[in-house]
């Protein structure tokens, strides 16, 4: 069995004709499937309409979180719940074609573990591009594994991979292409092009897309942290040259540009060297408190998310 995993977060627009390329592809195909859905605390009537399908088709499971807890653990909740031999995660906006399925499925029989789209062409507005192309590139230049280029979540996994996730990766804060790439085994990327919105509004304002490369980028390099050495180091050298120089020109008496060092100390370079150290300073603070505050959100071991009911035309409501 294939288990198709898609995070819904008030996709009311798009579920219909989500659903009914969904079955066409999967009717092409020669294996069994069930549709997971689920719901991440939507405030439309998305619940209602993904009720309203699977109560017509017993391959179509509801998990419905008890409010919005994310993307990422939505899609945590899933791939806990399938029961699939290998997990597709796709988003619920038609941005990742169903067709790929098959492709992604091909792969896998070749002997793949894990097969990740690469977006070779976005179609979003070209600020959002380079900002994603600049994400990415970064991300693999300080991350402490190889994570893929241009790879979203929209990929097939197989049922090891999504084992050793379930069970052997248990942080709260998720980022689960990272999660993804940590495991190992047989990679490999295709290539696809994404598609615009088919219908609605992005759920994934600048604030969510932030704190989404944040995860990233703290949760897979201390990179981060080595900036505070490197800070230091670039203050610190410069300001013993020219504490060196100050006392040398006190004691032998000699001038540069004019003028001897130390001699008049200016307002202006002063205001402006504690201006930038103080920045610097505030600035590694806040790498290190983002750090902690990870910590402190790991070490309370709340749930990532909390299911309020499960429904599936042969169990019913829960």
């Amino acid at each position: 069995m294939i288990s198709i995993i898609i995070p819904i977060y008030n996709e009311k627009e798009n579920l219909n004709n989500l659903y009914n390329q969904l079955k066409n592809v999967i009717h092409l195909l020669n294996d069994e499937f069930e549709i997971i859905f689920v719901n991440d605390g939507s405030k439309d009537n998305s619940l209602e309409i993904m009720r309203g399908i699977a109560g017509k088709d017993g391959s179509v499971r509801i998990l419905n979180l008890s409010r919005n807890f994310g993307h990422q653990a939505a899609i945590s909740a899933g791939i806990a719940r399938a029961v699939g031999d290998a997990i597709i995660i796709m988003d619920g906006d038609l941005q990742d074609p169903p067709e790929e399925i098959k492709h992604f499925i091909e792969k896998w029989k070749e002997g793949y573990d894990i097969i990740y789209a690469i977006r070779k062409n976005r179609k979003e507005n070209i600020l959002k591009r380079i900002i994603y192309a600049m994400f990415y590139r970064f991300l693999r230049l300080i991350s402490d594994i190889d994570i893929p280029i241009d790879s979203g979540d929209f990929c097939l996994m197989d049922r090891r991979v999504v084992n050793i996730i379930n069970q052997n990766m248990p942080e709260t804060i998720r980022f689960i292409r990272g999660l993804r790439a940590y495991t190992g085994f047989r990679q490999v990327g295709l290539e696809y092009e994404r598609h615009r919105r088919a219908a609605g509004k992005t759920k994934y304002t600048f604030l969510k897309l932030f704190k989404l490369a944040l995860d990233g980028l703290l949760g897979f390099s201390i990179f981060p942290l080595k900036i505070a050495i490197l800070l230091g180091f670039l203050i610190a050298v410069p300001s013993c040259v020219m504490g060196l120089v100050i006392f040398a020109g006190k004691i032998f008496n000699f001038t540069i540009f004019g003028r001897t060092p130390g001699a008049v100390p200016g307002f202006t370079t002063l205001a402006i060297g504690m201006f930038f150290l103080g920045g610097v300073i505030l600035f590694v603070l806040g790498v290190i408190g983002e750090y902690i505050g990870r910590i402190y959100y790991e070490v309370k071991k709340r749930p990532t998310y909390i299911i309020e009911s499960e429904y599936s035309l042969k169990s019913g409501s829960v």
